[in-house]
């Protein structure tokens, strides 16, 4: 299995493809990576250095992995944070390369705009997801905010993100999965204590569910959309993949805290990629 990754990179901590990599490598994936910044740690701490690459920066790289044939065999494209809105017509080069190579390869999208209500990208990168990157990913995994983002309607109820992700799913591309995984799900009747996750696919539409943590981590979102295209590839059962994904991502953060730290600790619970100790709940809504 091949993947290439378009997304952010830190040299400290486990955010974009720094989140992704390991991950897939270590369930058994050749993972190429084109970084779309450069950063010494996630901004999100305060201080930090680096850049933002050019999209001819991006698009150089592309050129090089198409003259060395390494896009011929490649199996997906997982994409993530841009930066830079000119990067988005990278990204669509990349999934046309892509397929051009190999017609059945998919496109696992993860929408980054911003979180919590808040929008931290440039002002153009939501209408780039919403209209052109949309029509063209086979899965989609945004958050909640990024879901209603997408959609241009508030999601206060399970039914409102049942009807907004429905929709979502008629703008993807056709003959895809055509999956959207809604992450960090917030609405009024969501249970207590427990993250939920709503999960539309051709199978229906479904909660996921695991225990809520006092606490966030970056990167989580990136870690699952990487962990829910390797599933997909490798078995095709989107609502399975989707749970193993999950599971494996509730035991890597109930181990970052418990151990205290800041970072999610992906190398020190490699184990929960391959045999998951936190098995998250799934049913039909």
């Amino acid at each position: 299995m091949k993947i290439l990754s378009v997304q952010s990179w830190v040299a400290s901590g486990h955010v974009g493809n720094a989140a992704a990599m390991f991950p897939l490598q270590r369930l058994g994936a050749d993972v190429m990576a084109i970084h779309t910044v450069q950063f010494s740690n996630h901004p999100g701490h305060g201080h930090f250095t680096g850049q933002a690459y050019q999209a001819g920066d991006a698009e150089a790289l592309l050129n090089g992995l198409a003259a060395h044939g390494a896009l011929a065999d490649c199996d997906a494209l997982l994409s993530g944070y841009l930066g830079a809105p000119a990067l988005g017509a990278v990204l669509l080069d990349a999934a046309d390369r892509v397929r051009a190579a190999n017609p059945a390869a998919l496109w696992c999208c993860d929408p980054v705009m911003g979180d919590d209500g808040r929008l931290y990208v440039p002002a153009e990168i939501p209408a780039f997801f919403a209209t052109r990157a949309v029509p063209h990913a086979d899965l989609l995994v945004p958050n909640h905010f990024e879901l209603a983002t997408l959609t241009g309607v508030p999601i206060a109820t399970l039914a409102a993100a049942k009807e907004a992700a429905g929709a979502l799913r008629q703008r993807m591309r056709a003959g895809g999965p055509r999956a959207v995984l809604v992450t960090s799900l917030q609405v009024d009747n969501s249970v207590p204590g427990g993250a939920e996750q709503l999960l539309a696919c051709d199978a229906g539409t479904f909660l996921i569910r695991t225990d809520l943590l006092p606490a966030k981590f970056s990167g989580a979102g990136d870690l699952l959309a990487a962990l829910f295209l390797f599933h997909v590839l490798r078995a095709g059962d989107v609502p399975a993949a989707a749970v193993a994904a999950t599971s494996s991502l509730s035991g890597v953060l109930l181990r970052t805290w418990q151990a205290g730290a800041a970072e999610m600790q992906i190398v020190e619970a490699q184990g929960e990629f391959i045999s998951p100790t936190c098995l998250a709940g799934i049913g039909e809504c």
